[in-house]
């Protein structure tokens, strides 16, 4: 009788799941319109949301992979992943779908023409069946923890293999799927392979009824920054000088302003005239921040804005005006040179951990040999921070005043700062190979496909 119950437990939450997108459907458009007032990209596309807009044509007999990455941080994740895909079968079309406009322009930074892009449509079943017969995948792949009920539930009854890759399941996320039992199962049995990025990932995939669970790492040590960002970044370095330079990436609302006070305790005798580069996670805060920073009276310069006319170098570089020693802030507004604050920093700190919101990827930071400060809410990143930690590689802080003294600290002491960036390039390099095991896998599930489809075109 309890398998009963259970099962007729599972069947109710679907429906009250389908329901309730019937229900928000027609708010969704309203709701885009809203964020639009932020980032104007919300109002373009908006077809392809509802499993409207290209298509692949009729006569396109070749395999398609299909990439989900749903904003900037999955889409940087998975561009080794498209890269390798794209060397392993040439004959291979790409689709890359995203849910946020920031995402779709880190796709267009990072592959150009070479891939075809999309929204994904919203998670019902009539939108996804239309997505899904426009453009007929061979093969899915949803980046990290993207999970959509109807949207796994279409593609096995469709027959195209869902993975779910890079995939990472924090103790928190866990207990909240767990309390939906049988019908969370179901939705994670969906997936054909569940590709972990750690143990303690797999584990809990696995009792949420992931089947076909492996562990190949964190695709993102795989990605480095382009060399020509490091260039950039050393030469921006030289247009600063010798003052002592720290990067606050990736923050997020409510951190910038503890980020600035951090800052204005840092002026101290063996910290002279520190730089902070202080980069926000999202672009439509560019302008907020930019206020905000000259709300607590302290002088920006933005990077879109400085340095117009650089003056070559002869060295294969060009470094940018000489950057006023008056400038405290440099505003890090733009997209896609994370790698190159990185470059131009003594120190980085990792956004998103000062307040609960789980963290972003230090992973970068480190392959760029930067020692790394977090805060202590990594949820996000659990192992990746942990094993940065124990490598030597980062320092755990508890809150504002805590940063300010491990920024002190690291500044005044140069042998620990050089140790501390030999430790996070060591520890960089010893967790590749992701991107290898994650190709052989999905390349075995899409020769299977193209077996069967053969086998069956043979009949």
């Amino acid at each position: 009788m309890s398998g009963v119950g259970s099962s007729s437990s599972a069947g109710v939450l679907r429906l009250i799941y389908r329901a309730a997108w019937w229900i928000v459907a027609p708010l969704a458009v309203l709701r885009l319109f809203i964020r639009s007032r932020k980032e104007r990209g919300y109002r373009e596309h908006i077809a392809e949301r509802f499993g409207r807009g290209p298509a692949r044509s009729p006569d396109d007999l070749a395999p398609l992979i299909w990439v989900h990455a749903v904003s900037v941080g999955e889409t940087r994740a998975a561009q080794p992943l498209v890269d390798a895909l794209m060397h392993a079968h040439p004959d291979a079309r790409i689709l890359i779908t995203h849910m946020t406009p920031s995402g779709r322009a880190t796709g267009v930074e990072l592959f150009g023409d070479r891939v075809s892009r999309s929204y994904l449509p919203y998670d019902s079943s009539r939108l996804v069946r239309r997505f899904l017969r426009a453009w007929r995948p061979s093969l899915g792949i949803v980046m990290e923890t993207e999970v959509w009920p109807t949207l796994i539930d279409k593609c096995k009854r469709a027959g195209v293999p869902l993975v779910l890759a890079n995939a990472r399941m924090s103790e928190r996320s866990y207990r909240r799927a767990a309390r939906f039992g049988r019908a969370v199962r179901e939705v994670f049995g969906g997936f054909t392979h569940v590709l972990a990025q750690t143990p303690p990932d797999a584990e809990r995939l696995y009792a949420l009824g992931a089947r076909n669970v492996a562990v190949l790492g964190n695709l993102k040590f795989d990605k480095s920054a382009p060399p020509e960002l490091i260039v950039r970044g050393h030469a921006w370095r030289a247009a600063i000088g010798e003052r002592p330079v720290w990067v606050a990436a990736s923050t997020r609302e409510g951190e910038e302003i503890l980020v600035l006070r951090v800052f204005a305790a840092l002026n101290v005798p063996h910290v002279p005239n520190p730089l902070l580069i202080l980069v926000p996670r999202h672009p439509q805060r560019f302008d907020e921040v930019s206020a905000l920073i000259a709300s607590v009276g302290m002088t920006s310069a933005r990077r879109s804005l400085w340095a117009p006319k650089p003056v070559a170098t002869g060295s294969g570089a060009d470094v940018p005006e000489p950057l006023p020693d008056s400038v405290q802030v440099l505003l890090g507004d733009s997209m896609g040179e994370l790698g190159a604050y990185y470059a131009a920093s003594d120190l980085a700190f990792i956004g998103g951990s000062l307040l609960p919101l789980g963290g972003q990827n230090l992973i970068e930071a480190c392959a760029a040999g930067v020692p790394v400060l977090i805060g202590p809410h990594t949820f996000n990143f659990t192992q990746a921070t942990s094993d940065a930690i124990d490598a030597g590689a980062a320092l755990r802080v508890d809150d504002p005043q805590a940063l300010a003294r491990g920024l002190r600290e690291l500044f005044k002491d140069k042998p620990r700062r050089l140790a501390m960036s030999a430790a996070a390039a060591t520890f960089a390099a010893a967790h590749r190979g992701a991107t290898e095991r994650t190709v052989s896998v999905l390349s075995a599930l899409l020769e299977g496909e193209r077996e069967a489809e053969a086998a069956v075109s043979g009949k």
